[in-house]
């Protein structure tokens, strides 16, 4: 028999994150990457896996404690002959909840480990005093966005903590409406009771879904959304994608080369002729933080719901080198297993709903950026070349932006410009 010492891994740019979930107690039987302890932030919540199989010899921790990296948490006897004692493992956390990518994470940080250019502070408004209130950081932070006063909610968590089902509850009718900018109280919705009308079956929302539809509420409520849609003509652009993708599937190491890369590199260049689009509105309104770096934002469709995997430096990589990462992403992000460090620092989104279908949607944008581009499944179009009708793929194109920031005339400009890239490559490195 052998001890393995479990540790905090690392966990990105965190520190102090507290525990809101023990999992398991001295004497169960856990298996490989089985939740050991749920710890939540205020962007997103992970669970700290076993890194082997064996019995819980010792908890170390409790609700309530707050982790960083390092932090020793439990110890797990394994049947491991050759295991010597107290052995000291960090496995990679289990990240379980992310803005989705229409959702309202906070996306300007930089990743662990990794400085990027300063951006000036600017002067936001006060910030309510919570410092009598029993509630988590991230509690706090949603009562903060969606301008709630925690001291008017009674909490229903143990020893009166109040959760976030308490804030929603608060904006939805549960407890008083908070006031918005411009005196306007959120209406609430009428509760029903659906039993009365025949039968019903009450199932919890994803993790996922708890965290970002209170992001995405904020987001919608305070960002002044408008969309504009386009089409792109993507004939040759697909031709080319599919002789790429032939050629990755032969790779000693296969991988898929789909739209998205491509899509990827045509945004950059747009942002960079449109520098707004890459920016973030200042806490008071009153300025543009101008990004210098492009991190690309993607959807990745899970079974617990969307979230998003950050692309970095998408202007300094091929589109070879943005499959091969994008794919990897993906997979972990199916597996539960992105960590926060890649699910931080997006300064653009794409959500790409054309593997499903569609005609068009309205992404919500994912504040604290001011534009997220949405694509839908392309489809054979006759157009017009001046003499006659010929068959041309076309790809729907839905842009959604802050109008605080960008209006109609610079969002129909940025699109035409995307368009013009994604129709002839070369204008990418232009």
């Amino acid at each position: 028999m052998g001890k393995i010492d479990v540790k905090v891994p690392d966990i990105g740019d965190f520190k102090d994150v507290p525990i809101i979930e023990v999992l398991v107690k001295p004497g169960d039987e856990v298996k490989v990457d089985q939740s050991l302890l749920t710890l939540e932030s205020d962007k997103a919540t992970m669970d700290v896996p076993s890194p082997v199989a064996g019995k819980v010899a010792e908890v170390l921790a409790k609700v309530g404690d707050k982790m960083s990296m390092g932090v020793l948490i439990a110890r797990v006897e394994t049947a491991d002959a050759g295991a010597s004692p107290a052995q000291e493992v960090a496995p990679a956390p289990k990240v379980a909840a992310a803005p989705a990518p229409t959702a309202p994470p906070e996306a300007s940080e930089p990743p662990a480990g990794k400085a990027l250019p300063t951006e000036p502070p600017a002067p936001g408004p006060a910030k309510p005093d919570f410092s009598g209130v029993f509630a988590g950081p991230a509690v706090r932070r949603l009562a903060r966005e969606l301008d709630i006063d925690l001291a008017a909610i009674k909490g229903t968590g143990e020893n009166g903590r109040i959760t976030r089902e308490d804030v929603k509850a608060a904006i939805s009718g549960g407890a008083a409406p908070a006031a918005f900018a411009g005196g306007c109280a959120l209406p609430s919705v009428p509760t029903v009771d659906f039993a009365k009308f025949g039968p019903i079956e009450t199932v919890p929302l994803s993790r996922i879904k708890k965290i970002s539809g209170p992001r995405l509420h904020a987001s919608w409520v305070n960002v002044p959304h408008v969309t504009h849609s386009d089409e792109a003509d993507v004939t040759d652009l697909e031709a080319f994608r599919k002789s790429l993708d032939d050629e990755a599937k032969k790779d000693k190491a296969p991988y898929r080369v789909s739209l998205l890369p491509l899509l990827m590199r045509a945004a950059v260049a747009a942002l960079k002729a449109f520098p707004t689009f890459n920016a973030a509105l200042s806490p008071d309104g009153g300025s543009l933080v101008l990004r210098k770096y492009w991190h690309v934002g993607v959807a990745v469709d899970t079974p617990d719901g969307l979230v998003v995997a950050v692309i970095k430096d998408v202007d300094q990589k091929g589109v070879v080198a943005l499959a091969r990462e994008l794919g990897e992403l993906s997979e972990k992000a199916r597996a539960g297993k992105l960590s926060p460090a890649e699910m931080q620092g997006a300064t653009f989104t794409i959500s790409s709903l054309g593997g499903i279908g569609g005609t068009a949607f309205t992404p919500i944008v994912n504040a604290p950026e001011v534009a997220i581009l949405g694509v839908v499944r392309s489809k054979m179009a006759p157009v017009w070349n001046g003499k006659t009708f010929e068959p041309r793929l076309m790809l729907p194109l839905c842009l959604s932006y802050d109008h605080r920031v960008i209006d109609g005339a610079a969002a129909a400009r940025f699109m035409r410009r995307l368009a013009g890239c994604v129709e002839d490559m070369r204008r990418v490195i232009l």
